[in-house]
């Protein structure tokens, strides 16, 4: 059996420099596929809600459905680490989070969690690193407090508040950190500066790590997103599609 992916694997990959490539899923038969083309970790995304539920936005999400979706995609997982989305409402104070994030790794397998938000959180992030639980933190684009998708930190100010929070996120535990839809420059700067992995989407090339929508990068979307790139053209299967985008983040020709 091919050696499982822990957090420990994630800072090896960084101090390395071999880049890290992470999809979303949601069920087992993707989990299947996605394990065995090699991406290396698996985000149990809660944008479920919209590209599996039909929903307009995450903020409808909840603690049941990621349950049940995290349980699905850990249990096909033989590899790959599996992230799980905190839906929203679900750690808004310390202790509800911590319950919570129990319950998606005690009923559903997550092997670490995610939360969205910067210094507001470290307290939260604290008390579940010293519980044992693994948390990844999630900058820039916050689609649970955040509605209309276009680019974070643009300003110079704006920009040092996200490296402030990214340096408080890594102090108070995080063991990774989701950079999404800000510029690339900002996101290499942050990369640098932190010891953990940081995994983007629209944040450029210089990441440790890349995530997509699953269904965005096989074109199963009606998302056009300057980012994005549909795997599945010239491909004779979804399989062969994903093995393409692990090879192109792996030899960092994508993004």
């Amino acid at each position: 059996m091919t050696e499982k992916i822990t957090v420990n694997t994630l800072k090896q990959f960084k101090s390395s420099g071999e880049k890290i490539a992470c999809l979303t899923s949601y069920d087992a038969s993707y989990a299947k596929l996605q394990d065995a083309a090699g991406v290396d970790v698996l985000l149990v995304g809660d944008s479920l809600g919209m590209v599996l539920h039909g929903m307009d936005t995450t903020l409808n999400v909840s603690m049941t459905d990621m349950i049940y979706h995290t349980r699905l995609v850990s249990s096909a997982s033989k590899r790959a680490l599996v992230i799980s989305d905190m839906p929203a409402n679900s750690y808004h104070t310390s202790e509800i989070a911590l319950e919570n994030a129990m319950r998606l790794i005690n009923e559903g397998g997550a092997d670490v969690v995610k939360l969205e938000g910067g210094r507001a959180f470290c307290e939260t992030v604290s008390l579940l690193s010293k519980q044992g639980v693994s948390v990844c933190g999630h900058l820039g684009l916050t689609p649970q407090s955040i509605s209309t998708y276009q680019v974070q930190a643009r300003t110079e100010e704006e920009a040092n508040r996200l490296k402030q929070d990214a340096l408080a996120l890594q102090e108070a535990g995080v063991v990774c950190l989701v950079l999404e839809c800000i510029p690339a420059r900002l996101a290499a700067e942050v990369t640098q500066l932190l010891d953990i992995p940081v995994i983007g989407i629209g944040a450029g090339p210089d990441c440790d790590a890349q995530v997509l929508v699953v269904y965005d990068m096989l074109g199963l979307t009606d998302k056009k997103l300057k980012f994005c790139k549909n795997f599945l053209i010239g491909k004779d299967s979804i399989a062969d599609a994903i093995k393409a985008y692990v090879a192109e983040v792996k030899n960092k020709t994508f993004p």
